[in-house]
């Protein structure tokens, strides 16, 4: 393994187009292809999913996209020697999980959410060899475990500038998942681009707040998304892994029940094709924009950084705006919201804004 002394890495701008592939959302994937990749020289790389599937539409969705897209470029094949993903339900399956990874053979090993915080930590200790990533938390003093970690909050704040600039009623919404501080950052610069933009505007936008206490629980979304579009909001940024997709639900339902259209701010990666709905026979789509956390790019950067001995253990990567690490598609958005959601993000590049990171 070799220790790269940099701070940041830079990831490309193109979004990841892999297809997912093989793999169904029942924990390991006995029945992929176990065939070796002895045609290829690159390393075998894992993923480790948190209790969310890699077809939650979200966080793991776009690190497994990012893994498939390396492994495809570098001539592996999913199974055994290539590239595999291990399926978490719940905690306990994290060590076990690993274990498997470990005994399969595979070179770098990727924990994929603040929850595998300590079960990187314990594993990476004891197979010291072998390269690990933790993604969303830190593991300190191991030469063998990057920390990738993303300036959310400043994707938020932009996405707080477009739903101000999209709002007809002046009340919009923030859906989360469980209250920790990971989440509150998103709420914390959501809110801070709503107020920075309602000042320009002459407005008084109110934000109205609410978590889940889950990121599996989209029956308990949908009844938080249902009581805030109540309370006036025509717009709700979720980020709340499979919980937000009850939000989506609540959306879909109501536009094709309602007369006043709402719209839903995705996160993680885009998510326009889960607003697609039709009224009356017309087909239409109410994803008014989407955050970006280019988590599969830095899964791919990392796993050809570690493919050319260039693996940059013991260090802490954090992706914001300047690295192209988070974002926000331009959806749905008026050309005025664009243009202010550009400003915004030459600002906070520039430094010219800081985004608040707690509330």
């Amino acid at each position: 393994m070799k220790k790269n002394k940099f701070a940041k890495l830079a990831l490309a701008t193109a979004g990841i187009l892999a297809i997912l592939s093989g793999c169904g959302n029942g924990g390991t994937d006995s029945s992929a292809s176990s065939s070796s990749s002895a045609a290829s020289d690159a390393p075998s790389v894992a993923l480790i999913t948190d209790g969310n599937g890699v077809d939650d539409r979200s966080f793991n969705q776009s690190a497994w996209e990012g893994m498939v897209s390396y492994g495809k470029e570098n001539g592996l094949e999913q199974g055994n020697g290539g590239y595999q993903y291990f399926q978490s339900s719940g905690e306990s399956d994290f060590i076990p999980n690993i274990d498997q990874a470990l005994t399969a053979g595979y070179q770098t090993i990727f924990g994929i959410g603040f929850k595998l915080q300590a079960a990187i930590q314990e594993q990476a200790t004891a197979n010291p060899e072998v390269n690990f990533v933790i993604v969303d938390e830190l593991v300190e003093d191991l030469d063998n475990v990057v920390s990738a970690t993303f300036k959310s909050n400043e994707a938020a704040y932009l996405a707080g500038v477009a739903a101000a600039y999209s709002t007809k009623s002046d009340v919009v919404g923030f859906l989360g998942g469980m209250e920790i501080s990971l989440i509150q950052a998103f709420e914390a610069g959501f809110k801070q681009g709503v107020a920075d933009a309602s000042k320009a505007l002459g407005k008084d936008i109110k934000v109205v707040s609410q978590y889940a206490g889950d990121f599996s629980a989209p029956d308990k979304g949908r009844t938080i998304a249902s009581a805030i579009y109540a309370k006036g909001a025509d717009i709700i940024y979720g980020a709340a892994g499979a919980t937000g997709n009850g939000l989506f639900q609540e959306a879909k339902s109501l536009n094709e029940t309602k007369d006043e259209k709402v719209w839903v701010i995705g996160v993680d990666r885009d998510q326009t094709e889960e607003g697609n709905y039709k009224k009356d026979g017309k087909e239409d789509n109410f994803t008014l924009t989407s955050t970006l956390k280019e988590v599969g790019a830095a899964v791919k950067d990392l796993a050809e950084k570690a493919a050319k001995d260039e693996f940059p253990g013991g260090e802490h990567i954090v992706y914001g705006l300047d690295e192209n690490g988070v974002g926000l598609t331009d959806g749905q958005l008026s050309d005025e919201a664009k243009a202010a959601v550009k400003e915004a993000r030459e600002k906070i590049i520039s430094g010219e804004i800081t985004v608040k990171d707690a509330l």
